[in-house]
């Protein structure tokens, strides 16, 4: 088959008319109206119906139409990753990652980027990044549980989240003993209906849940660590967030035998083919963090406070 005549049959279709084809391919109409003619012998089917107003698409000719489109985009994109197979991988690469990470961002990135001299990445800095994923970045690493999305998934882990407060504040308020002591105290909320959320816990009787509530709500894990350590409540922090506040004596843990493991992925585009760069980013990605098991771990964690994938 004559792939240039299904090429410019599919032309036809998209850009409504022989005339507008022939613009757009930068041939007379009469050679696109022969190509397709010949395309139709050689499949013994009429495509189109043909009117001195208009053209309009036979059952035969839509059924065409789809899967030639289809295929046709299959190819351009597998000669696009064929000839950017055979080159140095070059170009941006956009990734959204936790807020957290930015103090960490240029150690976890040098070692692909001194091999990789004419990659480039850009960073955007999100707790939303699975939203900006195929608009705005290339690739999100987020943790928690994800929505349903056409989003392809890697798991990268389980990130491990502690209670940690203020000194100052457990000296003001005491320091709660039992999981039920929450719903006394003020909680730094990143999820919340009317000032109130759900927190479950994992302690020594096994998963316990307990309503608490706060006067303020964010959606960043830096601002929460940050609100904890001015004195406003209590708050769910990555251990490796909440154990630097603690060196840092800015912060004290609470109810330490309760934590929660928090998945943690690497998200990309739904898209049947990446480009090079971009598997790549990830692929390091899954292998860089995915061997700390946390994206927000630090070098100097112990390895017992996350559990790999």
């Amino acid at each position: 088959m004559n792939l240039n005549r299904a090429s410019t049959f599919v032309r036809v279709v998209e850009s409504g008319g022989f005339t507008r084809a022939a613009e757009a391919l930068g041939l007379p109409p009469s050679s696109i109206s022969r190509s397709v003619a010949k395309l139709e012998d050689e499949l013994g089917v009429q495509l189109l119906e043909r009117t001195t107003r208009k053209i309009s698409l036979t059952e035969a000719g839509r059924a065409y139409f789809e899967r030639a489109r289809e295929a046709l985009a299959g190819l351009e994109e597998a000669s696009s990753l064929a000839r950017d197979a055979a080159q140095e991988i070059h170009g941006v690469v956009r990734v959204a990652l936790p807020v957290g990470l930015g103090v960490e961002a240029g150690s976890v990135f040098a070692p692909l980027l001194a091999d990789t001299p004419k990659l480039r990445i850009e960073l955007t800095f999100t707790e939303r990044g699975a939203e900006l994923v195929g608009d705005l970045v290339d690739l999100a690493v987020v943790f928690g549980r994800l929505p349903d999305s056409s989003l392809v998934t890697r798991r990268l882990g389980e990130a491990l989240q502690r209670l940690y407060a203020a000194p100052a504040y457990l000296d003001r308020r005491g320091t709660p003993r039992t999981l039920g002591d929450l719903a006394k105290h003020a909680s730094i909320l990143t999820r919340a209906t009317a000032g109130a959320a759900q927190l479950e816990l994992v302690g020594p009787r096994g998963a316990e849940t307990v309503e608490v509530r706060g006067q303020i709500v964010g959606d960043g894990l830096e601002f929460a660590a940050d609100a904890a350590a001015a004195g406003l409540g209590i708050a769910l922090l990555p251990v490796w967030l909440g154990e630097r506040g603690v060196r840092e004596q800015r912060l004290a843990p609470v109810l330490p035998r309760y934590s929660i493991a928090l998945p943690l992925h690497v998200l990309a585009h739904g898209a049947r083919h990446l480009p090079r760069r971009v598997s790549l980013v990830r692929d390091f990605l899954v292998g860089h963090l995915g061997h700390r098991c946390t994206a927000h771990a630090r070098l100097d964690e112990p390895r017992r406070k996350c559990r790999p994938a």
